[in-house]
Parts: C-alpha cells; structure tokens; sequence
C-alpha cells in the first residue's frame, strides 16, 4: 500500500510523541486542540473597511500577494477588489479582472463599454476572509487543520491540510482556494505573522487612502473599534450567522 509523504510524516510523528510519554499519560491531540491556545485571549482583531475611500488602485492586492507568497501572475489571491457600475436600469455590472491586482483603467466592465449617461453610481468593494466568529470552514475540516486562535483569526496548518476542499466550499464569502504551489487550501490571515508582532497588515499598510484598517475590537480606544461603534457599519452575508469581523462603512445595497 502507498504512503504519501506527508501521512508517513505524521504517522512518525505521532509515534516518537508516543514513545516519549509514559502509557498513563498518552492522549493524542487533534491540531485544533493543540493549537487553540494560539492567540491572546484578551485581544480580538477586527478590521475596517470604508468603501468611500477605496480607488481601486490594487496596491492592496500586489502587497498581499507579495508578502504572503501568493503567485503573483495566477489567478488566486487572498484578498480582491470588485467593481461596481450601476445603470439607470438598476442593473449592478460587477468584475474584478486578476483580483483588481492592476487597478483599473479599462472602461469596459464586463466586455461592455457602457456611456457615462447610464451610470448611476460607482464604486470598488475590497474583499478578504472575514475571520468570522462562528467560522463555517472550522466546522467542516475533517482532520483540524482549519482552527481559530484565541484572538480570532481563522488560520490554516499546512502540514496537516489534506486539501479536501470541504472548508472551501463551506465558506459562504468564496474567500478561500486551493495553493497552486502547496496543495492546501488557503486564504487571508490578516497577516497574522505580522500583526502578532505590532505592525499592520500588509495590505493595510500598502493603501495610500485609509480604505483599509485593522484593530483590535476588545479595545474601547482603538480607532477601529471607536469607528465601528460610532459610525453606520454594515457586514456581507449576515444572515449565514458567521458572525464576520469585517465591518464595511458604505457598503452599498447591491453588494453581494
């Protein structure tokens, strides 16, 4: 029978854990388990998106990608920018051409070149993963390579995702896909390995507008969190009851 390497390697794994506690005391840990405690209990990262401020410039997805090893020419990225066009017709035209990765200087959206005269409105909506509270994709993983830290954010273990795809199509935001490169299921982080140690995410940092923050929500003084409960802020797909901790201020009604 085959042995892939990576269940070889977790098979030998859980054998030299075993051999080295006593028999009273051997209890195997699910990833979720052992990686619960990840996180400091007294913080829960939110973040803020105003789409009043967003250009569509795509800086936000070159530094994502850059920073977190997305290849940078395929058609996979962690967080995308949409545009919107609303006709007199009330109909929403939408795209998103590479994840909004080039920004936007094509006046066609959807093969179309539609007149000024007819457009009523329009606007770009940033997306990412929505680190939500009650997250559907951690249900869903059969093996706990999907988990939540205790600060909120929904990460992936690469050395235990077997790359089923149940948490991809668990996920009603369609933030994740499968690593062309790794084998695994990916998706945004907030870019947890570097707001962990002080500084911002990578696509936050790269917006020349404020369009984006991130911040903690257990943080009355937080700039987020002051913005979050003193201005009018809406959420995507609330009625999956996930919970999303991505607050959007302008979201429009035809988001979807």
């Amino acid at each position: 029978m085959k042995c892939s390497r990576r269940s070889f390697l977790k098979k030998g794994l859980g054998s030299a854990i075993a051999a080295s506690l006593p028999l009273s005391s051997f209890k195997f840990l699910s990833p979720a388990e052992a990686r619960a405690a990840v996180g400091d209990p007294a913080v829960r990262w939110g973040f803020l998106i105003n789409t009043y401020k967003c250009t569509g410039c795509g800086f936000c997805v070159k530094a994502c990608k850059k920073e977190n090893k997305v290849p940078y020419d395929l058609p996979v990225t962690r967080t995308w920018v949409e545009r919107y066009v609303i006709t007199k017709d009330g109909e929403a035209h939408i795209d998103s051409p590479a994840g909004g990765r080039d920004g936007y200087t094509d006046p066609k959206i959807e093969d179309k070149e539609i007149a000024a005269e007819e457009i009523t409105k329009a606007f770009f909506v940033p997306k990412l993963c929505n680190q939500c509270q009650n997250p559907a994709c951690v249900q869903v993983c059969p093996v706990g390579a999907t988990f939540q830290t205790e600060d909120g954010v929904v990460l992936v273990d690469r050395t235990w995702c077997i790359g089923c795809g149940y948490c991809i199509m668990a996920c009603p935001y369609g933030v994740r896909f499968f690593h062309p490169v790794y084998k695994v299921a990916e998706k945004c982080t907030f870019c947890y390995h570097r707001i962990t140690k002080g500084m911002k995410s990578a696509c936050v940092q790269a917006c020349p507008f404020g369009a984006r923050q991130i911040g903690d929500l257990k943080d009355p003084d937080d700039p987020v969190t002051r913005a979050i409960l003193t201005q009018r802020v809406a959420v995507l797909k609330d009625e999956y009851g996930t919970k999303p901790q991505v607050f959007y201020i302008g979201l429009d009604e035809n988001v979807r």
